[in-house]
């Protein structure tokens, strides 16, 4: 069985308050996570090593997105997304 067996999986836009290196102005952005969790049961067809990943595996958010653009009129220049990790646990 391969990981993807395991989650539900599901496209999600937060909002998070991040800062323009160029321009310096803070305002909030909408970033989109790929949120995968954990199933309540294991598919049929599983065998013990799939059972022991089963147990372990834990729900999850991967990060979409890495860059955003300004929201300042005047700058609107695309920075990076730093201070915000790529994959969060639920």
């Amino acid at each position: 069985m391969e990981e993807r067996d395991f989650f539900d999986e599901r496209p999600e836009q937060r909002t998070h308050m991040m800062t323009c290196p160029h321009c310096g102005q803070q305002d909030e952005y909408q970033l989109s996570w790929l949120v995968r969790r954990k199933k309540s049961q294991l598919p049929r067809g599983a065998d013990d090593r799939d059972r022991a990943r089963f147990a372990k595996a834990q729900s999850y958010m991967v990060r979409r997105d890495d860059m955003v653009g300004c929201k300042n009129v005047r700058c609107r220049k695309r920075f990076d997304v730093a201070g915000i990790q790529s994959v969060a646990f639920i």
